[in-house]
């Protein structure tokens, strides 16, 4: 298997596929993931097939929404980040079929959390699916104004649609 390609397998309505989008602290782009990836989903009518999570692999922000400037952004497209901060646990490996780390440090933690080497697999950066990939990561929009929220969500979105798009044909209806 490639590592630039999830596990595929059939997916269903009794057996939706599962992906969780990880960052650091579950409050910028790991929510944006899941909520681009959900506003896609529900635009295709596939709610019943993919389902989308968000973790942090730090538990600094637990229980806290997304932040503004990400909520800010991706109403702006008609997206909303509902989701609240969580950590990534250990558990998450064998729910979901597929994990996304935004940037190689999370890829790294994630890794460390896996240390049987079981997950591998499951386990790819988000712009791996990117189709304009200038590097490998979602960079970290914190520190860059408005403008680095804005980059971010248009690297998630182009990623989540080209996830959309492999996925799709593996629906059995």
């Amino acid at each position: 298997m490639s590592k630039n390609q999830p596990v595929y397998r059939s997916i269903t309505k009794e057996n939706p596929y599962k992906v969780c989008f990880v960052c650091l602290g579950n409050i910028c782009r790991s929510p944006t993931g899941e909520g681009v990836m959900q506003h896609l989903v529900n635009k295709e009518g596939l709610s019943a097939f993919i389902e989308s999570d968000s973790a942090g692999t730090g538990a600094w922000h637990v229980g806290e929404p997304a932040n503004s400037k990400s909520s800010m952004i991706a109403e702006k497209y008609g997206v909303k980040l509902l989701s609240r901060a969580r950590k990534f646990e250990y558990s998450d490996f064998e729910y979901f079929d597929l994990i996304l780390a935004m940037d190689k440090e999370n890829l790294r933690d994630l890794h460390q959390l896996d240390r049987k080497k079981q997950f591998r697999e499951k386990i790819m950066l988000m712009r791996a699916f990117d189709p304009m990939p200038e590097n490998k990561e979602v960079p970290d929009p914190y520190y860059g104004g408005i403008h680095g929220f804005e980059n971010v969500f248009q690297m998630v979105m182009r990623s989540c649609e080209q996830l959309l798009a492999l996925l799709k044909p593996h629906i059995r209806t």
